[in-house]
């Protein structure tokens, strides 16, 4: 079992910067790929960036060059760095841990922190 817990959400004028934490209940070593995701006021939920125990890293194109995703460690987070923010990046941001078991992949989520951009 794996808990997530994100924090840093909140209100930013456009054109202004977040950083979003998610903290595990487990050594993230341990876990194949971390991730951020969003869902917006009547979306579905998307990938934003995700990063795997390798350190290779992916990105949504609305993310590319603005988002940077990195993974601690040493304090069992990952974190997003949110540049340049828009009012289309509002909506609640979720974190995501893909665990790799012998019985299979299982998916965990913490419970999501808003992100609204507006002036």
């Amino acid at each position: 079992q794996v808990q997530l817990v994100e924090s840093g959400g909140g209100l930013v004028q456009p054109g202004g910067s977040l950083r979003l934490s998610c903290a595990s209940s487990v050594d993230i070593k341990s876990i194949y790929q971390l991730g951020w995701y969003r869902q917006g006021p009547g979306n579905v939920r998307r990938p934003v960036a995700t990063i795997r125990n390798t350190g290779g890293t992916d990105y949504a194109k609305s993310a590319e060059g603005r988002f940077t995703i990195t993974r601690d460690n040493a304090k069992n987070t990952v974190n997003l760095q949110m540049n340049s923010l828009k009012p289309e990046d509002t909506a609640v941001y979720f974190c995501n841990a893909e665990v790799n078991y012998t019985s299979g992949i299982k998916n965990y989520w913490g419970q999501g922190t808003w992100v609204t951009v507006s002036s």
